[in-house]
């Protein structure tokens, strides 16, 4: 009975820190998405560095996500931050479908950001 206690208490700690690291993500999301808004505003920037920046953006936050989590963590942190970078991207659509009704754009496209969220995130849990 005390070894299942513990194993349930072991799950809530990491998901606490999946929920922590994306929350570190998502703060990290706002910032610089306010800083391109500047940007945009100040400098009246063209589409593609619009989008250079969202990208640069959403690997920036599944890195700083995937950092914590690997800190949190200890071991095997590449997986952790590949993990919490899903779960970014995973959001990021639940918030797109729950705004839009509908996918804004391509599975080519949408196969990308997945991978570029799931790679930020392992790049950053592996440097932690």
């Amino acid at each position: 009975m005390e070894k299942n206690t513990k194993n349930s208490r072991s799950v809530e700690t990491k998901l606490l820190w999946l929920l922590k690291s994306l929350l570190c993500a998502y703060v990290v999301t706002g910032i610089l998405l306010f800083i391109l808004t500047l940007l945009l505003y100040k400098l009246d920037l063209d589409e593609g560095k619009v989008t250079a920046g969202i990208v640069g953006i959403y690997i920036l936050s599944t890195f700083a996500g995937g950092f914590m989590i690997g800190k949190l963590a200890g071991v095997r942190k590449f997986i952790w931050g590949m993990l919490a970078g899903v779960f970014y991207f995973v959001l990021l659509i639940l918030i797109s479908l729950g705004v839009y009704h509908t996918l804004q754009s391509e599975w080519q496209n949408m196969l990308t950001t997945c991978l570029l969220c799931a790679g930020g995130g392992m790049l950053g849990g592996m440097l932690s």
